[in-house]
């Protein structure tokens, strides 16, 4: 069931996704949006399973979109590997923790909004610098951010690309706890075997009516899928790309 570069493991009725590709971040490609994708909705089925645990290795939560593999990928239609993640993360019946560790950009950001329970280490660092690279939200965190971190804070990280430290991020609203390193993991584990061990049905209703939005936050990923399909296609996105990807080389 495991991708090599997304491991997937059973245990204490918890479904731990591992992005497994540390030499590059945790930089997510296509194949690992489908694996994820792909243990997500086995993961709603399946009974022996009550929770999900979603972390990084090597250091880093993700660095978000590998862009070279990004940009060869197909364009972002319903039956994308990036979307078909989206709205298996964004419509997931059973709670959902992340353990964040070094990097969370982009999509490692965003998809913490669809996350219940968040925990990060102190060398967290929260970024999401779309515009900054010609491009627009994703993973409804247009209409996210704002309901969870207040206008003037989700246009500070959406319009000007200021990223946000663990402190900071607890402030706002974007996760629980700051953990320290060396048990973060263990913490994290711990809460997302604890919401495993509650009543099933009494879980997946209280979350149902937590998450009641969830068809207008599933229409707002598709309005910025379109924009962001051709967000790609723009001389500014096309020259932002250039630039990030030489320097990489660099």
């Amino acid at each position: 069931m495991s991708h090599a570069t997304v491991l997937v493991e059973d245990g204490n009725g918890v479904r731990t996704l591992v992005l497994n590709r540390p030499e590059k971040r945790n930089a997510l490609t296509g194949a690992m949006y489908t694996a994820l994708a792909d243990a997500l909705t086995g993961a709603a089925t399946d009974e022996s399973v009550g929770a999900v645990l979603i972390q990084g290795s090597g250091g880093s939560f993700t660095a978000g979109n590998d862009l070279a593999d990004f940009l060869a990928g197909p364009a972002l239609t319903a039956d994308n590997p990036v979307m078909r993640f989206l709205r298996a993360l964004a419509t997931f019946p059973k709670p959902v923790v992340a353990a964040v560790e070094g990097h969370a950009v982009g999509i490692g950001t965003t998809l913490l909004m669809h996350c219940d329970l968040v925990y990060a280490a102190p060398s967290a660092h929260f970024a999401m610098p779309f515009v900054s690279l010609g491009l627009v939200p994703e993973a409804g965190s247009s209409l996210l951010a704002a309901r969870l971190l207040g206008h003037p804070k989700a246009a500070a990280m959406l319009m000007a690309g200021e990223a946000l430290a663990p402190d900071a991020a607890e402030a706002a609203g974007l996760i629980n706890a700051v953990i320290p390193t060396d048990t973060l993991y263990e913490h994290a584990a711990a809460k997302a075997a604890a919401l495993a061990a509650k009543p099933r049905a009494a879980m997946a209703q209280t979350k149902a009516l937590m998450r009641h939005d969830t068809p207008q936050v599933l229409e707002t990923m598709a309005r910025e899928a379109v924009l962001f399909s051709q967000a790609l296609a723009s001389p500014e996105a096309k020259a932002a790309f250039q630039a990030f990807l030489s320097k990489g080389k660099a």
